[in-house]
């Protein structure tokens, strides 16, 4: 998110070529850098309000007002009511601050159009339509089938009730900053309906947006490593800003809560076991 001096032909600071910085140089230099630590924030956190930012930054919620102004006014970020799955108290719901698709932009490169072209030409190959969609279906379904053998074992050495959790850790290593809130159950307060995977970030949402076989087989796989019928809740590619993944505890029935990025819910026998993810991931 940070411009740099070499953009406009100035040289880079380096060993022997440093340029003494004025008073205004360096306020403008932390300004940015407190503003880029906003922005990967809400990166890292999701939808964030200035309250929360404030808190995880240790800045004033003022300050935090002024970067986020910044930062919509570069259109990095936009301002909307924070999305609630399941039932909302009373009360206006909170506004909070999301990424927007170019400050997402600003923060990898994904090689969009490459990847793109090349799961169009796999539609195109087999002649497109249907077969075209499960082909690329296909590929999607090898390639996170790839991702999720790297996940098996810490995913496995967990107990039952952490497995969501060592699947988020195992996420967030590949770049998914990936959280998981647990979820109470309705009908008594002790006990956990089960959880919520979320991931912050998406490395290929861009790509999802325009061939929902891989959401779908992202899914698949989490279902797999988890032992368990999960469900897609909302998705970064559907333009929510958390992809939201439901995990049920043992026993426990389908959230019936669907957001409008949900995808089919994907899922195993609850009796099966370790055994049987390492054979439909192999």
């Amino acid at each position: 998110m940070r411009e740099h001096t070499a953009r406009n032909g100035a040289p880079e600071s380096g060993p022997g070529c440093a340029v003494p910085a004025t008073a205004a140089e360096v306020l403008l230099e932390g300004h940015r850098a407190t503003r880029d630590r906003v922005a990967r924030s809400i990166l890292d956190h999701g939808p964030s309000s200035a309250a929360d930012l404030a808190s995880r930054l240790g800045l004033t919620a003022a300050a935090v007002r002024r970067h986020l102004d910044s930062l919509a006014a570069a259109g990095l970020v936009e301002s909307r009511e924070q999305r609630v799955y399941g039932s909302r108290g009373r009360g206006r719901p909170a506004k909070v601050f999301a990424l927007t698709e170019s400050g997402r932009d600003a923060f990898y490169q994904a090689y969009d159009q490459l990847a793109a072209d090349a799961l169009r030409w796999i539609s195109e190959s087999v002649g497109g339509g249907t077969a075209g969609e499960e082909a690329v279906a296909a590929f999607a379904r090898a390639r996170f089938a790839k991702q999720g053998q790297k996940y098996l074992t810490t995913v496995e050495q967990a107990g039952a009730d952490r497995r969501a959790e060592a699947l988020a850790e195992a996420l967030s290593a590949d770049g998914y900053a990936a959280t998981v809130r647990r979820v109470p159950s309705a009908a008594a307060t002790t006990a956990l309906a089960g959880a919520q995977l979320c991931q912050h970030h998406c490395p290929v949402a861009h790509i999802a947006e325009q061939f929902p076989q891989l959401c779908e087989a992202e899914t698949e796989v989490f279902s797999q490593l988890l032992g368990t019928h999960v469900q897609r809740l909302a998705t970064i590619a559907h333009g929510d800003g958390v992809c939201t993944t439901y995990v049920p505890a043992s026993g426990a029935a389908p959230s019936p809560a669907k957001g409008p990025g949900a995808v089919p819910t994907a899922g195993t026998s609850p009796n099966e076991n370790g055994s049987s993810a390492r054979r439909n991931l192999a």
